[in-house]
């Protein structure tokens, strides 16, 4: 990888941050007042919307439909820095120490089985493009 890649991933993944955190903004705005109020809906849909692009730009790479060092741009930059493990891990210890275990589990164990599920479908299609 040449320097100017390598910045370039570093931009994607400022650029995936900010993303991430306009949207996880704009999903508890909308949802503060509802029943999903506490629930952490934005990172359910960044997780996992973010699973399904990598997933789609990994089998576009891998078919050769788009250049590798795109892939490592918008795959591993934009979308390394859009999508979080660490929050939902956070977020699932805080659903448990908030005395909702059954919230947790289910959160936890399904952002897990959807976001892999999610990159599954998108390298299928990505492949099959």
């Amino acid at each position: 990888m040449n320097p100017l890649d390598l910045l370039l991933v570093a931009v994607g993944g400022g650029v995936g941050a900010a993303l991430r955190f306009l949207l996880d903004g704009l999903v508890k705005t909308r949802t503060s007042r509802s029943r999903t109020a506490g629930f952490p809906l934005g990172t359910v849909l960044i997780n996992v919307s973010g699973s399904l692009v990598l997933g789609l730009l990994t089998g576009l790479g891998q078919a050769g439909t788009i250049p590798l060092p795109a892939v490592a741009v918008l795959g591993t930059g934009m979308m390394g820095g859009y999508t979080t493990f660490s929050t939902a891990s956070v977020e699932t210890v805080q659903l448990l120490r908030s005395g909702k275990p059954r919230l947790a589990v289910l959160y936890g164990l399904g952002m897990l089985v959807v976001s892999v599920g999610a990159a599954a479908f998108g390298l299928w299609i990505g492949r099959n493009s």
